[in-house]
């Protein structure tokens, strides 16, 4: 596996270079990261201490959402990697609560079309979808604040990288 580096450097090449990394915004950042992963990480744990099924599809609510074993697993290595992402903070956090933001939606659109059938198996009901959803949009709005606009102000990192003489 060959390992990219700048031109002319040894320095390896990340994703995010072109990005400010020390700015006020990665506080945001790690906030949404954290809240939603903590509480995923509370669901996932609570539903496995429930001992349901893996892909049960009963009626087995923890903290107010249905759940089964697969879902409580799912929740825990998500809400472990938006622990993960808190913790490193910065651009990492930001791009992290956006593609899981985007999952969140996606996830809550497809098991809105599974609901009531055989392809249910993360035990979805519509308090999941509407949690889903919410949560995704916690996430993508925390990752994209201060970060995607037209109207950003001159003084903002991400104006400023975009906008360097």
């Amino acid at each position: 596996m060959a390992i990219l580096h700048a031109p002319g450097t040894h320095a390896p090449v990340t994703l995010d270079d072109h990005l400010p990394v020390d700015h006020r915004l990665g506080r945001v950042y790690r906030f949404s990261a954290g809240l939603a992963g903590l509480f995923l990480l509370a669901f996932g744990v609570l539903g496995l201490f429930d001992r349901i099924g893996f892909f049960d599809t009963g009626a087995n609510t923890t903290l107010g959402l249905n759940t089964n074993g697969a879902l409580s697993v799912l929740s825990l290595v998500v809400g472990g990697v938006l622990l993960a992402a808190a913790v490193r903070g910065g651009n990492t956090a930001s791009t992290v609560n956006m593609v899981l933001g985007i999952a969140f939606l996606v996830v809550g659109f497809a098991s809105l079309f599974a609901l009531d059938s055989r392809y249910n198996f993360l035990n979805f009901r519509m308090q999941n979808v509407l949690f889903s959803f919410a949560v995704g949009l916690l996430l993508m709005t925390g990752g994209m604040y201060g970060r995607v606009s037209g109207g950003l102000p001159h003084d903002n990192p991400y104006w400023r990288s975009r906008h360097q003489r």
